[in-house]
């Protein structure tokens, strides 16, 4: 795998991680409710690598051979959502004085690694864009090192841009109780409105 596909695969794959959706949404919402960016970031990012696991395994062509899994795991995604950015709507929170109020610090991970986990835009790039950057004549590695060396770089993306977008909504949004309330209750309905989405999209083509 040589530096020019690399880098092919890295612009790509920021375009994708700089699109805000449900994680975007999820991290901001953390950082804003006085929990940890960090532990939220981590979080996501474990899914990810749940991902890279299971493509460098060869379990995620098994995935996408069979729609009634995918269908399933989409939609279990898509209705955690639902529930976690009602559950935002309902208690939006604002950043707390001083120190930032650590809540339940497994719980913030397991959100995390849960969203991406079932994140279904997370799905399209291992089983859909990823695979179109493997080598599989004259490669140097195998194609599983391959799956392992991208999903590695997609990890890093993901955890550098959203640890910036945490940081930089509790530095922007910390003295202004209001506009963090109002950002907050846009990122719950941001969650609650992906997931209805694509609720009703799934269901529909199951159908």
């Amino acid at each position: 795998m040589d530096s020019g596909t690399l880098i092919s695969f890295l612009a790509v794959d920021l375009l994708l991680v700089c699109v805000p959706g449900a994680d975007w949404a999820y991290v901001i919402a953390a950082g804003l409710r006085g929990r940890s960016v960090g532990l939220a970031v981590t979080g996501l990012v474990s899914g990810y690598a749940l991902h890279t696991a299971l493509a460098a395994a060869g379990l995620a062509v098994l995935v996408a051979g069979s729609p009634e899994l995918l269908t399933a795991l989409t939609v279990a995604g898509a209705a955690y959502l639902v529930w976690l950015g009602w559950s935002v709507l309902r208690r939006p929170g604002v950043p707390q004085a001083g120190e930032a109020v650590e809540q339940d610090r497994r719980r913030v991970f397991l959100r995390g690694a849960t969203i991406s986990g079932l994140n279904p835009k997370g799905l399209l790039l291992y089983l859909s864009v990823l695979p179109q950057f493997l080598v599989t004549h004259d490669a140097r590695l195998p194609v599983p090192a391959q799956t392992a060396t991208l999903g590695l770089l997609h990890m890093a993306c993901c955890a550098a841009v959203y640890a910036t977008v945490g940081v930089l909504a509790r530095r922007l949004l910390g003295a202004r109780p209001v506009a963090a309330r109002a950002v907050t209750r846009t990122s719950g309905a941001a969650m609650l409105g992906i997931g209805a989405f694509l609720l009703v999209q799934r269901l529909a083509l199951g159908g």
